[in-house]
């Protein structure tokens, strides 16, 4: 859905810090998220700026939000050649091109999916600057959580492949996680075995203690900006699949 109003749950990173939503949850929310998405493509349109502080919770349902800035899908330059975003969700051809496309958009869904998922911040203890920009470019990505289930995993990759061509689109991801969404509940289908063992991942922690109080303990480094801002880098590599994102 796209949002008009005031939604007073907040972004999506401040939805998953106080709401801690279980995974389940949590794939009926991308699944929501997903269709908000596929209605501006349908519409011919790309978002542009797509990154959790435009996905706005009310009555914890997702809208989408920042709209305004959405152009027509064949319009792939920016105005006057500049491009405004978060530098961690923003595709690499767009960092080196200034080309927005709907490709670009599922880059940015990828960041977004693992950062729901895993509850990590993306490059967060880095200053967002030329040398991110130019390692995104070459294959740099953000850490998957070691209890991430396999579907997830192979999925998130996939979003953010530096060829935009092998991206799934939009309806596709839609395709995946209705999929899931359906199965979730079924004790013999793999997305519930997956998120099974996701789930006593997760409870060993919050025993350990290592994953309590988190909203209490995000540290950010002074040059990370999670505010769109002018990302303006100059003669950045031509895009690779290092992947070199590993596991935390």
């Amino acid at each position: 859905m796209v949002v008009l109003e005031y939604c007073m749950d907040g972004n999506l990173r401040h939805y998953y810090l106080n709401q801690q939503p279980e995974y389940n949850s949590k794939i009926y929310d991308l699944l929501a998220i997903a269709k908000g998405l596929m209605n501006i493509h349908d519409a011919g349109k790309v978002h542009k700026n797509f990154h959790p502080g435009n996905i706005l919770f009310k009555n914890y349902y997702p809208y989408i939000s920042d709209v305004g800035i959405c152009q027509p899908a064949n319009k792939e330059k920016s105005f006057k050649g500049r491009i405004y975003g978060v530098l961690p969700y923003t595709a690499p051809e767009v960092l080196r091109n200034h080309q927005y496309t709907k490709e670009s958009d599922i880059f940015s869904f990828g960041v977004i999916m693992n950062e729901f998922i895993s509850e990590e911040i993306p490059f967060s203890d880095i200053p967002h600057d030329y040398i991110l920009a130019e390692n995104i470019c070459k294959g740099l990505r953000p850490k998957i959580y070691k209890g991430t289930p396999k579907l997830f995993e192979d999925l998130i990759v996939k979003c953010w492949d530096s060829k935009a061509e092998n991206r799934p689109t939009i309806k596709e991801l839609y395709r995946m996680l209705k999929e899931w969404d359906d199965e979730k509940l079924n004790n013999d289908s793999e997305i519930f075995s997956q998120v099974k063992e996701w789930k006593q991942i997760r409870e060993n922690e919050y025993k350990s203690g290592s994953n309590k109080n988190k909203s209490k303990n995000i540290s950010i480094h002074s040059q990370a900006f999670y505010i769109s801002k002018l990302l303006d880098f100059q003669n950045l590599s031509e895009s690779i699949n290092t992947l070199d994102s590993g596991n935390v």
